[in-house]
């Protein structure tokens, strides 16, 4: 067994990808990502998490500014684990509701300890984008977020409730240097 890695967006994890893609859909989650356009053209989809313009992977309404960001996978053992996407700066969108850490776990992979994996792995990466101090949110009931975020150094700055657009949100600041 090998150790767990961050990599880029690589057609080599194509087919676990997919099937967490799968796993995703079934928690009703990333909906908007085809699997069977994926399968089509797989590689133009690598391409696009690559190219690090902003948001090529999730629809966002034409008012939020596109901020840059790096797309990472976390692998082990030759399959795709989980995505951490460092946005390179933050937006008032950001800075509210999304961070600028985003990490997830394919279901049938956590309480394993890859999501503190995962947010250990990213700090050095935000910190080589010039990032001190990385905004990190979360869903007030997301337990296991809030574990891996406080567990990684993570602290808490403040909770904003619920808007007519937006779930509630708690807001941590992570040490990145």
């Amino acid at each position: 067994m090998s150790a767990s890695k961050l990599v880029r967006p690589s057609v080599d994890y194509q087919e676990s990808f997919l099937e967490a893609l799968a796993e995703y859909h079934e928690k009703n989650r990333y909906l908007y990502n085809d699997i069977s356009l994926l399968k089509g053209d797989f590689k133009a989809f690598v391409k696009e998490l690559k190219t690090e313009h902003g948001y090529p992977h999730q629809p966002y309404q034409e008012w939020v500014e596109p901020v840059q960001e790096t797309v990472t996978w976390l692998v082990k053992d030759g399959k795709y684990i989980g995505t951490v996407d460092i946005r390179h700066r933050l937006n008032w969108h950001l800075e509210k509701w999304g961070g600028h850490i985003h990490f997830v776990i394919r279901p049938s992979m956590r309480g394993m300890g890859f999501g503190k994996k995962i947010l250990f792995k990213a700090i050095p990466i935000a910190n080589y984008l010039g990032i001190d101090k990385a905004l990190l949110t979360v869903h007030p009931d997301n337990k296991a977020a809030l574990h891996v975020i406080e567990s990684c150094g993570g602290v808490f700055d403040d909770e904003l409730p619920a808007t007519d657009q937006f779930p509630a949100r708690k807001r941590y600041w992570l040490d990145c240097t």
